[in-house]
């Protein structure tokens, strides 16, 4: 059985407080979810290795088919392998992080940069080794999933994209 996905679960934990939200959704009139509404998830060791935090922005949902999350790795850590089935847009908004497509030399990542992760191509991306890193997670959805787990990144994985 496929990995359900990881964004679509925490936002689904993370739903908005009280009833008059949900009526909201469907209105055409603004919307605002305040800070701390939302609660910040750890990172399942399962999918990350490190300490990882993600803060659930927004689900998808019938106006977008995309959630987004905030996620900070703290030094050292990262996300296992993985894809996503229709894409995902990150956006480094602080610290010093590293990406890697399978195959590729890593690429060290800093804010303003936004990675563009196509379907189906399969990548990691957390923290430098000395210094913590946030990025934006904006992932698509197709059937309800938006992320695919695979095997961790070894730590001679990333030792070497630490070098490049």
């Amino acid at each position: 059985m496929p990995y359900r996905s990881l964004l679509t679960l925490l936002a689904a934990a993370a739903l908005y407080a009280g009833a008059a939200h949900a009526d909201d959704v469907a209105s055409s009139q603004q919307q605002i979810v305040r800070a701390g509404e939302q609660a910040s998830i750890a990172g399942p060791a399962q999918f990350f290795t490190g300490s990882a935090r993600i803060d659930p922005v927004w689900p998808a949902d019938d106006h977008i088919n995309a959630s987004g999350a905030l996620v900070t790795f703290e030094p050292g850590a990262r996300s296992a392998w993985h894809t996503h089935p229709a894409g995902q847009r990150l956006v480094v908004t602080s610290g010093v992080g590293v990406t890697q497509e399978w195959g590729k030399p890593a690429q060290i990542i800093r804010p303003g940069d936004v990675v563009w992760c196509p379907p189906g191509v399969k990548h990691w991306h957390g923290a430098a080794s000395a210094t913590a890193m946030t990025h934006m997670a904006v992932t698509a959805t197709v059937d309800g999933n938006n992320v695919n787990w695979m095997e961790k990144v070894s730590d001679e994985q990333y030792q070497q994209a630490q070098n490049h």
